[in-house]
């Protein structure tokens, strides 16, 4: 039986076959860039207004305020956004111009439309008007040949935004993982049947999906598969053929019509680790195929979640490219008193909160491998590790945040 700590170091020390592809730029939001975005154009490309205002020359305000205004005669062009001016801006004159249009030739400043005037087809200047002032420079936001965003950086929607600016109609990202989900077990039940004795409703399938989905990537479901050999390879076969990572739940124990580890064994797939010494997931197996993994994952429903936020996500945030592979984690403080097995590692469904600028957290109740409404009112996993034996009040522990507070 493997540690936590060696299992995770296996499986996040795996080779991986990094896959790259050009999608839309829109599709790219919250991936990873496997490309440095380089700019060909200076961001603004021509010198230009921040404001709706006048546009002046700074020389001829000097000294203006509201008791003694500067007149200005008011040119009879005006510069709306998407015009470029066709002249040039005369010593004690002004023109109207808008937010973004082109800042005409002999121009050193705007005044804010706020602090103008019209009167009889002159401008009263309330304010003075410093050289430059509420002008956007060619350039100043982005340069031709700046990198603009590295490789390895996720994108987030200011990121879509300058890439449309500098006309990227395409980025090229690290692809996300397809991940295949399989159920076994002759004692599942579809969502929609009705429970029988010695019958369950398959939730594992639809945990794990929603799990992957919430993790960026995509999911094939194949469905239940009973205790079937034939049956099994088949699905397996398929799902190997279509998919990055492979996840099946139950058929990894010790019973007789377990049959999982058989057909792996078959198809030759490599085993890496069966059995973590941790609660809940102990008959936990990593294989690889190819350049394929496989997880094969316990049939209680908590079991398959906790295994999942603890070895299989961290694998596919690696395969997507980000550097930060695990969840928030925070040192906080036991609000009562936890009994913990010395020599195993635990993973305590608890609800963390925050006062004060200290963590604190208590269980969630009921600790059972089959209690899923424990994963419901979890906000967080709380890791009693294996040196470590009952923690008291006030004792500290590593707290994994699963939602936000």
């Amino acid at each position: 039986m493997i540690s936590v700590s060696d299992a995770q170091h296996e499986v996040l020390g795996s080779i991986i076959k990094v896959k790259k592809k050009k999608i839309p730029l829109l599709d790219s939001l919250g991936m990873v860039l496997a490309e440095d975005i380089i700019s060909y154009d200076d961001i603004p490309i021509y010198d230009n207004s921040a404001m709706d205002g006048y546009a002046v020359r700074a020389g001829d305000v000097i000294g203006a305020d509201y008791n003694y205004p500067v007149r200005l005669k008011l040119a009879e062009e005006d510069i709306p956004a998407g015009k470029v001016p066709s002249a040039r801006l005369e010593p004690g004159c002004c023109m109207s111009i808008m937010t973004g249009a082109p800042i005409p030739e002999g121009c050193s400043g705007v005044v804010m439309k706020e602090h103008a005037e019209i009167e009889n087809g002159s401008v009263l200047i309330f304010r003075e008007c410093s050289e430059g002032e509420n002008i956007r420079y060619r350039g100043e936001d982005i340069k031709s040949g700046d990198t603009v965003l590295k490789r390895g950086r996720r994108i987030y929607p200011a990121d879509i935004g300058v890439m449309a600016s500098i006309r990227i109609a395409e980025v090229l990202v690290v692809c996300p993982p397809t991940v295949g989900i399989i159920s076994t077990g002759d004692e599942l039940l579809e969502t929609g049947d009705e429970l029988v004795i010695g019958k369950v409703r398959d939730s594992n399938s639809y945990s794990l999906a929603a799990q992957v989905k919430e993790s960026g990537a995509s999911y094939i479901r194949y469905g239940i598969v009973k205790d079937e050999k034939r049956t099994l390879e088949e699905k397996i076969s398929k799902a190997l053929l279509e998919c990055d990572i492979l996840l099946i739940s139950g058929g990894v124990s010790a019973g007789d019509y377990d049959y999982v580890k058989d057909v792996l064994a078959d198809i030759e797939a490599k085993l890496i680790f069966w059995r973590v010494n941790q609660k809940p997931g102990k008959p936990l197996a990593f294989l690889k195929y190819k350049d394929k993994f496989i997880f094969g994952l316990p049939g209680n429903p908590v079991s398959v979640m906790v295994c999942f936020e603890m070895y299989v996500r961290p694998l596919m945030r690696k395969m997507m490219g980000f550097k930060k592979l695990f969840r928030d984690l925070v040192l906080a403080k036991a609000a009562h008193d936890f009994k913990h097995k010395i020599g195993r590692t635990d993973f305590v469904r608890v609800i963390i909160e925050k006062k004060n600028g200290e963590y604190s957290f208590k269980s969630t109740g009921m600790q059972g491998s089959g209690i899923l409404t424990s994963m419901v009112k979890a906000n967080a996993i709380a890791v009693f590790t294996e040196g470590v034996g009952d923690i008291d009040r006030g004792g500290m522990a590593e707290v994994h945040l699963l939602k936000e507070l």
